[in-house]
């Protein structure tokens, strides 16, 4: 069955709009999309065609502009074992109708709040059909379409050696992540978006951004601008609020939701670069005793200063995640007990004493985050080392063994899952 750029392609009954797929690149695809005023998201806005209509587009820009030959798919030599000939008789897909079967309630759910399956179907005939719940299912439907067909290794079109073809797919995990440390790591936004590129190509739909550590903080705070001109890794390395909008509207787009995390009570050091009087241990040595990591530096608890900090670092930061998530991470990995014996506002490394003030302050914190309509999110020590009563809404991310799921959900909680020992941190609920 071959593909050519005349496919007529509908969404809902009503025919896209096209554009002349050849010799065009993909910035002027964006730029005439735009043009064409596909009710662009302005700040948090989104419907089912902002979602759905550039994403026919990407598509077929990449189905027929990006085609791979499947030199690697078979053995050497044995193509024409799998191509058609390109001088044989040739049947068409005449055209591709996409149907979503209900409205979008939210570009910003919850774990398992989207149905997210599809149906695809292509005949013998040449009919090829995608229909969905939502727009999310509808995106993971054009992915499957656009990865059934290979470039011909003449170049003279695009064929798929599969057809007739069924397929009803819809995810196994609710949340399909993947965790990008742009803490310890710098990368520019265009990696980002990159990598929100790939996930959504594998049809996961979560970015986790660990957004701040004790190596830097490249987040910019308008209410506190010390934090990224001082705790970024040089000037120009952070992430002004227009890139944050712009990664969660890209992300948005693609189906994937954008997470932000900030760590804490441990792993602050940053902080302190701009704000000292909020930082204990802050460099101290040898540093082993004083973290899981140099350098040290774990935020005061009972600093009177601390909470007004936190007062206007949420108030900042929440009104610019609601529109695009329904979660934010509040960390709260490694914590150094021996690190509050340099604490002037603790001087205790008893858990007994620590572990009120860590729950204080993120009693306080998930208070801001629910009222900004988010779920909170946390590392697996807050509720497994330091017993925090946690509200049940609160999302509980493991990452040290698979026995701290089990602990998890035990407790009633979600657990997301992401063991370490795996070469790149994925995520998923369990």
């Amino acid at each position: 069955m071959w593909i050519n750029p005349s496919v007529k392609v509908t969404y809902n009954i009503k025919n896209v709009w096209r554009i002349p797929f050849l010799n065009i690149s993909y910035s002027q695809t964006e730029q005439v999309l735009d043009s064409q005023a596909y009710n662009a998201p302005d700040h948090g806005t989104f419907t089912s065609s902002s979602i759905v209509q550039p994403a026919i587009s990407r598509a077929l820009q990449t189905l027929f502009q990006d085609s791979l030959i499947p030199w690697k798919l078979v053995a050497r030599n044995a193509l024409s074992s799998i191509e058609p000939s390109a001088n044989a008789y040739r049947t068409y897909i005449t055209h591709l109708d996409i149907t979503q079967t209900a409205p979008d309630k939210t570009f910003k759910p919850l774990a398992g709040e989207v149905d997210e399956s599809y149906n695809l179907t292509i005949t013998k005939n040449g009919e090829a059909k995608i229909i969905a719940v939502s727009a999310y299912g509808i995106l993971h439907g054009l992915q499957t379409f656009i990865q059934l067909f290979y470039q011909h290794s003449t170049n003279h079109g695009i064929y798929t050696n599969l057809a007739p073809v069924s397929i009803i797919d819809a995810p196994k995990f609710p949340h399909r992540g993947l965790n990008l440390d742009v803490s310890r790591n710098w990368f520019p936004k265009a990696d980002i978006l990159r990598t929100i590129d790939a996930l959504s190509w594998n049809k996961m739909n979560r970015l986790h951004l660990h957004m701040s550590d004790s190596q830097s903080w490249p987040m910019e705070i308008p209410a506190l601008p010390l934090l990224a001109q001082k705790g970024a890794y040089q000037t120009g390395l952070s992430y002004s609020p227009a890139d944050i909008q712009d990664i969660q509207t890209y992300g948005v787009q693609r189906g994937v939701e954008v997470i932000i995390e900030f760590d804490m009570p441990g792993h602050t050091t940053a902080i302190g670069l701009g704000y000292p009087d909020l930082v204990a241990a802050f460099e101290a040595h040898p540093w082993p005793d004083y973290c899981a990591e140099p350098p040290c530096g774990t935020l005061q608890l009972n600093n009177s200063a601390t909470a007004p900090f936190m007062k206007a670092l949420f108030e900042d930061v929440l009104p610019r995640v609601a529109p695009y998530s329904s979660y934010f991470h509040t960390g709260g990995d490694e914590v150094n007990q021996n690190a509050y014996t340099l604490d002037p506002t603790v001087k205790s490394s008893d858990p007994a004493v620590i572990g009120p003030l860590i729950q204080k302050l993120v009693d306080e914190n998930h208070a801001r985050i629910r009222a900004a309509g988010l779920a909170p999110v946390v590392w697996e020590e807050m509720l497994l080392d330091w017993n925090l009563t946690l509200g049940k809404d609160v999302v509980v991310q493991t990452w040290l063994s698979d026995e701290s799921v089990a602990a998890v959900t035990a407790a009633g909680h979600k657990a997301l899952v992401g063991n370490y020992g795996f070469w790149v941190r994925l995520e998923i609920f369990a």
